[in-house]
């Protein structure tokens, strides 16, 4: 017990410091991380409503397949990457592996999945009505869907942020194709897997407690927008 508080004091005492070392780890974790859920989440909502509103041949089909897409390993993305970004893959030749680039690509096909089925969810929790009448008084296709996407807007952003869970917390699609290179491309857990493994548990501490504090700052965020939308309905 003891071992354990002063590790914790010394993880506290990193943070607290401005150890450069440690926030390198987590600039390149939250920079990587946010440029891919941002370029995810569009697309991702637009299809989540597109499969929610249209019918077509294959659409369980479709729906299917990113249900499915939910369970596969982020290892396994990583693999998939690798072969194809290394110098003999068929796109070895864009220089991307070992690179933030690859990484955000990657974490963007780990979120994507998880942004379609969430949204698809919250799409058709919606009343429909919202998308019928707005296109009813004229609205144009947009903005009968942020219309529709005010309306929702609570079940959207817990599929943005678990979503953003997800990508910020794996480790083998960005320990893959990132390389795991200090002040380049190692993040948070990334580092936490290397520096336990050797005995550095003082900066595995305080990576965790930075990533449980986002977690407990997302879920206020989310619980408070709820709130304030129970307030003004």
């Amino acid at each position: 017990m003891t071992d354990l508080a002063q590790t914790t004091a010394e993880a506290m005492s990193l943070l607290m410091s401005g150890d450069e070392r440690l926030w390198s780890i987590i600039q390149v974790s939250f920079s990587t991380t946010v440029k891919a859920i941002l370029l995810a989440i569009p697309p991702a909502f637009l299809i989540g409503f597109l499969l929610s509103i249209c019918r077509f041949p294959g659409r369980w089909m479709l729906i299917s397949m990113f249900n499915t897409l939910l369970s596969v390993p982020t290892v396994v993305v990583g693999l998939l990457l690798y072969l194809l970004l290394s110098r003999s893959g068929p796109l070895g030749d864009l220089h991307l592996l070992f690179s933030q680039t690859a990484m955000v690509i990657g974490q963007m096909l780990l979120a994507f999945p998880l942004l379609v089925a969430m949204s698809l969810s919250a799409f058709r929790a919606a009343d429909r009505n919202a998308w019928e009448t707005a296109r009813t008084l004229g609205a144009g296709p947009f903005r009968a869907l942020t219309t529709l996407m005010y309306e929702v807007r609570f079940g959207l952003a817990a599929a943005g942020i678990a979503s953003y869970g997800r990508i910020i917390s794996e480790v083998g699609c960005s320990m893959m194709i990132g390389g795991n290179i200090m002040n380049h491309t190692r993040n948070i857990p990334t580092a936490i897997a290397l520096e336990t493994s050797k005995g550095e548990f003082a900066q595995g501490i305080a990576l965790g407690m930075v990533l449980l504090v986002l977690a407990l700052g997302l879920n206020f965020f989310v619980s408070l927008m709820q709130r304030r939308g129970e307030i003004t309905t």
